[in-house]
């Protein structure tokens, strides 16, 4: 066993030395021929350990993702699968299995939009198709915001920020090249088309033989299960037919991690908050809320530092027809009415108060059942955002 450990230790010496190695500048070239005199195969997780601990040591994650189609190109072809007994990828609804199908989807759209830039006539329909590869922004938002999150909790941090770069990179060259296509042939554009594409490629190699090892090596049934059933809010990219997947039994000695409520402490279906953070929360956002119960009695308001309208804590418990002057009191009960019977979902009002432009909001609060359980009302001077021009994307200083 100990001498299992000093190689595994050796291995990743070796590996942080060679990529600190294409850091320093040596070509690709002279790294392979240190790699393969060394490296019979090596595991998805030891070059995540090694990148770790590069990160670690103070080399920038920047640095790292400059290099990462050059550390693609060293590790290709000897990265050992971590195979389990029943490959989840293969499971119809699974969580990786989607991964891969959709992986499979980009590249034949990749295959469709190159037969297109072969074609002597410029190819329109190619440019459709590079306005579909548009949907590519799925896979990764789900990459970033389903699957990075659980890798972190497992302290794997380095990969995702290196891959999360040149997600954003390829957006970035896809979103130009759909840009120029407006006004130019797709056989003027091949040279910056075949870059993204290879980028794309070996986006798609790592995560299939880097992240998705990683991933399967660490992640619960029940965490699979909540990624698969979060999947359908973000979208799927170029397939369809997704089925629904439940794990069918948990692992030996597996248990759901929860965060559970204590004293002080509210458990909400997307987290778990003390009740200061929940307050300060909500009176920090710069909107007024208000919340009448399915009874017509106002429950809860915000305290935000600047009211639109005066709250007192003398209105909790009371009905909120009382709330409302008697002239008006009569469109407060007919717009709680229609929001009983479902005949509306929502109702706007805005007022032009001079320094202020105050929009008022009422939006039909239902359970998950469609059940009504009451209205929220919503205020915000909007004077200050009607002002907005132009763009801003960089920090006040």
């Amino acid at each position: 066993m100990s001498e299992e450990i000093n190689n595994r230790e050796y291995r990743q010496k070796v590996l942080k030395e060679l990529i600190t190695q294409l850091h320093d500048g040596k070509s690709v070239e002279e790294v392979k021929g240190q790699f393969a005199a060394v490296f019979g195969g090596v595991s998805a997780e030891e070059i995540a350990q090694a990148e770790q601990a590069l990160v670690a040591n103070g080399l920038p994650v920047s640095e790292i993702q400059r290099l990462c189609d050059v550390h693609a190109a060293v590790f290709k072809g000897s990265i050992e699968e971590i195979h389990q007994p029943s490959d989840p990828s293969e499971i119809p609804g699974h969580p990786a299995n989607t991964l891969k199908r959709e992986n499979k989807a980009i590249e034949k759209l990749i295959a469709e939009i190159r037969e297109e830039i072969a074609q002597p006539s410029g190819g329109n329909d190619g440019k459709t198709a590079l306005g579909r590869l548009t949907e590519i922004d799925r896979h990764y938002l789900k990459k970033e915001n389903l699957l990075f999150p659980y890798l972190e909790q497992y302290g794997i941090t380095a990969p995702p920020k290196v891959m999360w770069g040149v997600d954003d990179e390829i957006r970035a060259q896809l979103k130009e090249i759909n840009t120029q296509l407006k006004t130019a042939d797709l056989s003027h554009l091949k040279g910056p088309i075949e870059e993204l594409f290879a980028k794309i490629s070996e986006m798609i190699f790592k995560e299939e033989n880097i992240m998705l090892p990683m991933l399967l090596e660490n992640l619960t049934q029940d965490e699979w299960k909540r990624i698969a059933e979060e999947s359908g809010e973000l979208g799927y990219c170029l397939i369809d037919r997704v089925p629904d997947w439940s794990p069918a039994s948990k692992k030996e000695g597996e248990t759901v991690r929860q965060e559970k409520a204590a004293p002080g402490v509210i458990a909400l279906p997307t987290g778990v908050l003390r009740t200061e953070e929940l307050v300060r929360m909500l009176d920090t956002l710069p909107i007024d809320i208000t919340f009448v119960d399915k009874d017509d009695t106002v429950k809860y308001f915000s305290q935000g530092a600047e009211r639109v309208f005066p709250r007192t804590k003398a209105i909790i418990g009371r009905k909120v027809s009382n709330c409302h002057p008697p002239a008006s009191v009569h469109i407060v009960e007919k717009l709680v009415e229609d929001f009983k019977t479902g005949r509306k979902e929502s109702e706007d009002f805005w007022i032009d108060m001079g320094e202020k432009y105050i929009l008022i909001r009422y939006f039909a609060v239902r359970s998950e059942k469609g059940e009504y359980l009451g209205v929220l009302e919503v205020t915000q001077n909007i004077r200050p955002i009607q002002e907005i021009k132009g763009e801003k994307r960089l920090v006040s200083k």
